[in-house]
């Protein structure tokens, strides 16, 4: 089955408007793994414009179930995650401006780099995930990265779905199929919403876990959030069902 990680990052955006502890990251996290979620995802960036590092920190207590610490592997982020240890570190290659992630690894060029800094976290029992596009071709050189997993990038796929979910589908899948061929785990995520998520799910082989924020935070603020994160767990199963 597929996991639900939800990614707080917005609340996180929320709370900093107003300069309070309103909402409180804390009790979100908490709440939203007793609604069923099977994990929690941040995103700190280096201006902590929505989820600051002593977040991360003070995190870690709460979350009992899945840990799933995002970033660009810059000096602090590193110093940071390897004191945390959390279940998971997932590498993208996002800029210090760019205001939300929008490509994956180029892992043939940054090979060595990713060598390095995925070594030293698998040396801290740290699982690691690297953040690419949907391209069958790319998987071998994420495979010689040494990540435990990828994840795909799916804003491509949702912002297609309503055209041709088909077409929008077909590079993932592929993707997909290459990744259990050589024998790496797949996440994914960006996006991803309860129109699109069924469908992604079942035509992606073995899909291990997605992370979704901004749009299942969107959705509940009409729904609530203890309703909009079981009909995404609902959503997840069906492909099993």
């Amino acid at each position: 089955m597929t996991r639900l990680s939800v990614n707080i990052n917005k609340w996180a955006t929320l709370r900093n408007a107003r300069g309070g502890n309103t909402p409180d990251l804390l009790l979100t996290a908490t709440r939203i793994q007793e609604y069923g979620a099977e994990g929690i995802t941040i995103h700190p960036r280096p201006d902590e414009r929505h989820i600051r590092y002593q977040d991360a920190y003070d995190l870690k207590p709460i979350v009992h179930t899945e840990y799933n610490i995002e970033g660009n592997p810059i000096p602090s982020f590193l110093e940071m995650v390897l004191k945390i240890k959390p279940t998971q570190v997932t590498l993208v290659p996002d800029g210090p401006d760019a205001l939300t992630s929008d490509h994956g690894w180029d892992v043939n060029t940054h090979q060595g780099f990713l060598q390095d800094v995925i070594g030293q976290f698998k040396e801290a029992g740290i699982r690691t995930s690297i953040f690419l596009d949907p391209d069958p071709a790319l998987i071998t050189g994420a495979v010689k990265t040494g990540a435990d997993r990828i994840e795909l990038y799916t804003e491509g796929y949702a912002s297609q779905y309503g055209q041709d979910r088909e077409k929008a589908i077909h590079p993932y899948h592929e993707t997909a199929l290459e990744a259990k061929r050589q024998g790496i785990g797949v996440n994914a995520g960006h996006d991803l919403n309860l129109q699109n998520i069924a469908f992604f799910a079942e035509h992606i082989p073995e899909l291990l876990e997605v992370s979704i924020g901004h749009a299942l935070i969107c959705e509940s603020i009409e729904k609530g959030l203890d309703n909009v994160v079981r009909m995404y767990l609902n959503r997840l199963k069906s492909d099993i069902e």
